[in-house]
């Protein structure tokens, strides 16, 4: 019997489409993702430079929601970008792309994400923002953003609470000496805003839960204040607030005015 000459086994190549169905927050309104109160208090939040983890399952449409998100950040920020695949499209004057790629057939030149996510460090930004989070990056981004530098990401779950304990647990794959006692307080000091996305029964994508993390942490379970709830098919106001309520005013943002709209 002949022998193939290749040696090197057969990659897979899976082509992704991503279909641009909105590109600004008053947009989700208007295909019934969620509210304008809550519409505007999301681009409230982007303006006051807090941490937003976007979640949801799969096709949930966090990434729709992350370019709307940064869509709503000031023109005079730098935003640097780091994704496995070029999705992300919103209008900024001043943003910098980065992508990563596999290694070629001789096992070299391999650029992985938390590679990119500690070399956009290096270019200065004022925003970071990390396509999806799904391994040992999120350490790398956890950092970044405990370091005050403000930014967003999309992370697979199946609630916002559960984002948290994903948040808490895959910086543990970076290496033996990363432990849970380190990585949830610093979870619960680096995330501010929780944005959870379903799908209901006719297939229409929503938020069903935007979640506050006030940074505190009891018996190791983080936080949280929910500031909105789908409840009865509706998205609603709960009565929880925001973590950094000073930002939202050096921003010249009256929140409570913003807030008193869904009441």
């Amino acid at each position: 019997m002949a022998r193939s000459r290749w040696t090197e086994p057969l990659r897979a190549v899976n082509i992704r489409k991503f279909v641009v169905r909105a590109g600004r927050l008053g947009e989700l309104v208007e295909l019934g993702s969620l509210t304008p109160t809550a519409a505007t208090f999301l681009e409230a939040s982007v303006r006051a430079g807090l941490n937003i983890i976007t979640t949801g399952g799969t096709q949930a449409g966090k990434t729709t929601m992350l370019n709307c998100l940064a869509a709503a950040i000031p023109g005079g920020d730098r935003v640097v970008s780091a994704e496995e695949v070029f999705e992300l499209r919103f209008p900024h004057p001043d943003w910098v792309a980065l992508q990563t790629r596999q290694s070629g057939l001789e096992g070299t030149g391999e650029i992985r994400l938390r590679d990119l996510v500690k070399e956009s460090l290096r270019m200065r930004p004022s925003r970071i923002i990390v396509g999806e989070v799904r391994a040992e990056e999120c350490l790398d981004l956890l950092l970044a953003l405990n370091a005050g530098l403000p930014g967003m990401c999309t992370i697979h779950a199946n609630s916002a609470r559960e984002a948290l304990v994903k948040m808490c647990t895959l910086p543990l794959l970076a290496g033996e000496n990363i432990s849970a006692r380190f990585v949830v307080p610093t979870v619960a000091a680096s995330v501010d805003l929780v944005v959870h996305l379903g799908v209901d029964e006719r297939g229409v994508r929503r938020v069903d839960e935007i979640v506050g993390v006030p940074g505190r942490v009891e018996q190791h379970v983080i936080e949280t204040e929910t500031v909105f709830e789908r409840r009865g098919g509706e998205l609603r106001r709960t009565g929880g607030l925001p973590p950094h309520l000073e930002r939202y005013e050096r921003a010249g943002i009256d929140l409570h005015r913003i807030l008193a709209g869904a009441s």
